[in-house]
């Protein structure tokens, strides 16, 4: 009997190393979402606003108590990314970076080799606030730059010059903080080509580890929405003019494309990011904030006075919660590992999905023969002028898929 027990106990202890060990080899990502800043830029459809110290003390106490009642049930994974994005993470100012930071570094103990990245803007950067959340893990500085045009920042709302972006670059550097990406954007009110590329030319002086390269959206809601019939915005050939423009000089730069948004020096890719677009897990915290964790897709309320209510008397905090079904994961395989040059494999599809790749594949050879994908080693990508019809592209694929998903089912009946 006592024999018996104990090869019970032995069983139930393997059984417990055996999970313990499989959920160390699952990595994931953290997302703290800082709503807070300094003004609201024209074209800005995040969730963010303008607070006072008040509101911004009362949402570091609840994202907080958040991180730390939600601490258990992430234990055992490996958090190799976190991820402090905006709103204008910088504007919260530094003892409220460095009492979250503790937080993170206590509740949720992220591998030594983690991945911290802080969302900046130029105006509210200082060498105290880099030193502080350098010591704490910071060690990737995404700063908004958008453009080395006065005129072109002004029409958007962008509270920086381009001279204090050079200032922050230099305090970055001197704080040793060495992976640094600058994001710009591309179709802003009055850009020409020639303006374009003088800001590419200017943020590449600056040395960054990583660049992001966005075109400008206008947004409905958005006050340059409402301005759009008055504004000198650029065409769709314009557009396409200055990203193919800006893919070929980052190139000789030596910054490969991995995204279509997103360049870097070798081995500066954004981990975080990546987990995104290749289907890892993360989960977020704060209003707005969006998971993909244990198979279910989540996201909280767009409302900081909610969520504060929420996390700290019981308030209601979901605003969507839904389960992902296989066939939907396998359309998610496809939409986002399109936007990145690292691209699809029919092995993965088949082998993950239990569903055919030949009606998708045909597709993607169409759009080779037009110069829009290309096939590497058994994985297909788009190349930059796909990237450019990426959306069309990727809603032909998901066409085809769902016919053939379709066709599938029918045929097991």
């Amino acid at each position: 009997m006592l024999h018996n027990v104990r090869q019970q106990q032995k069983r139930e202890e393997k059984r417990i190393r055996q999970a313990e060990k499989a959920l160390k080899s699952r990595r994931l990502g953290i997302y703290l979402h800082i709503p807070f800043c300094k003004s609201k830029c024209a074209y800005c459809d995040f969730y963010s606003l303008p607070a006072g110290d008040k509101r911004m003390d009362a949402y570091l106490e609840a994202l907080c108590a958040h991180i730390t009642e939600s601490a258990p049930y992430l234990r055992g994974f490996t958090i190799d990314s976190v991820y402090i994005g905006g709103g204008t993470p910088s504007y919260w100012g530094e003892k409220r970076l460095k009492a979250l930071l503790k937080v993170v570094r206590k509740e949720l103990a992220p591998a030594n080799d983690c991945e911290y990245t802080l969302e900046c803007n130029p105006d509210s950067v200082t060498l105290k606030l880099l030193k502080t959340v350098r010591d704490l893990g910071v060690n990737r500085i995404s700063l908004g730059v958008q453009s080395a045009r006065e005129e072109e920042l002004k029409a958007v709302g962008r509270p920086h010059t381009f001279a204090q972006a050079r200032e922050a670059v230099a305090l970055i550097r001197k704080a040793k903080l060495d992976n640094l990406n600058l994001d710009l954007i591309y179709g802003l009110p009055g850009q020409t080509m020639e303006t374009w590329q003088e800001s590419v030319e200017a943020v590449l002086a600056l040395k960054p580890e990583h660049l992001s390269l966005y075109g400008l959206q206008v947004e409905e809601g958005t006050p340059l929405y409402q301005r759009r019939g008055s504004l000198d915005l650029a065409d769709d050939d314009a557009l396409a003019d200055r990203y193919l423009w800006a893919v070929n000089r980052l190139a000789q730069a030596g910054y490969d494309q991995y995204e279509i948004s997103n360049f870097a020096r070798p081995g500066r890719a954004s981990r975080h990011n990546l987990k995104y677009w290749t289907l890892q897990e993360y989960v977020g915290f704060g209003p707005g904030a969006h998971s993909d964790f244990g198979g279910r897709r989540y996201s909280y309320v767009r409302d900081v006075n909610a969520y504060i209510e929420g996390v700290l008397h019981g308030g209601t905090l979901l605003d969507q919660d839904d389960q992902i079904p296989p066939q939907e994961r396998s359309a998610e395989y496809l939409m986002l590992g399109m936007r990145t040059v690292h691209g699809i494999s029919g092995q993965e599809y088949r082998n993950t999905y239990r569903m055919h790749f030949a009606p998708v594949e045909e597709k993607l050879r169409s759009f080779a023969a037009q110069g829009w994908a290309v096939e590497e080693e058994g994985r297909w990508h788009f190349t930059p002028e796909g990237f450019l019809l990426s959306n069309q592209l990727i809603g032909l694929l998901l066409e085809v898929r769902e016919a053939a998903t379709l066709e599938q089912v029918l045929g097991k009946q």
